[in-house]
């Protein structure tokens, strides 16, 4: 199966993207909600629970593993690739390479949780991939659990969204990354606020195609992935609120399944 892993709920929205890309393949998804966000917690508790996430996902026998989680990507990446022992795409390197591929100025805005921008990961990322390129960031560390309370639409979610991008705005950005999966649930928000002539890179997307892309020229790999659709959804908690954004974001009804690990 297709391990997916976040620190959250907004992961969800790469299970999405891959299902509707590839339909026929068994997707295991574990949110670790009982401890995030993981954006204000430090490098070392990061890749402690990175590491632990990887581990179980292993443990339930996850062929293919998609870090979901943009903190646990850029803050944990090499601890989680050395721990995984099997193909494992993150979602940094796909949603850099769909900037780049949709930026025309090469002046590229990512918003992020503290820890993402703090490990200038996609700066990085971007720099190694085309040097010309330049990018600005933004925390938005209340982002996050706004989006978990589900304050989707209330006024300050909408003041706070503003206050955050107008560094970004100023810089003339003309694509914008979300840095963080949680984020697409106020993607319209976004939208308005930084201005329809910013393009904004959905990640989960880039990360689905990139999942299809690896798969086609791994056969080794996808031929020892199962395809019968199955889909199961754990979190290491779960609210009535976790079921409402789930559902949410998924478009139906959904079952989360409580595991501690």
């Amino acid at each position: 199966m297709i391990g997916i892993v976040d620190s959250g709920i907004g992961g969800l929205t790469v299970v999405k993207a891959i299902r509707e890309l590839m339909p026929h393949y068994d997707l295991l998804y574990f949110g670790d909600t009982a401890r995030t966000p993981y954006g204000p917690k430090s490098a070392a508790t990061i890749t402690q629970f990175a590491v632990q996430n990887i581990e179980f996902l292993l443990n339930q026998g996850a062929g293919l593993i998609v870090v979901a989680c943009h903190t646990a990507a850029a803050v944990a990446g090499d601890a989680v690739l050395e721990k995984c022992g099997i193909p494992l795409i993150d979602i940094v390197s796909p949603a850099a390479e769909l900037a780049l591929r949709t930026s025309r100025s090469l002046h590229l805005g990512v918003i992020g949780t503290q820890a993402t921008v703090q490990s200038r990961a996609y700066p990085r990322k971007v720099a190694a991939l085309n040097p010309k390129a330049r990018v600005f960031t933004s925390a938005c560390p209340l982002l996050v659990p706004l989006v978990e309370a589900g304050w989707l639409k209330k006024p300050e979610t909408v003041m706070i969204v503003k206050k955050y991008l107008y560094p970004l705005k100023v810089r003339q950005i003309d694509t914008l990354i979300l840095g963080c999966t949680h984020y697409a649930l106020l993607a319209g928000m976004i939208q308005r606020k930084i201005g329809r002539q910013v393009k904004i890179i959905d990640a989960a997307h880039a990360v689905a195609h990139a999942v299809r892309k690896f798969l086609e020229t791994h056969p080794e790999v996808d031929g020892q992935l199962p395809r019968q659709g199955d889909l199961k959804l754990m979190v290491s908690d779960v609210t009535d609120q976790c079921q409402k954004i789930a559902g949410i974001i998924m478009q139906k009804k959904v079952k989360l399944e409580s595991i501690r690990h």
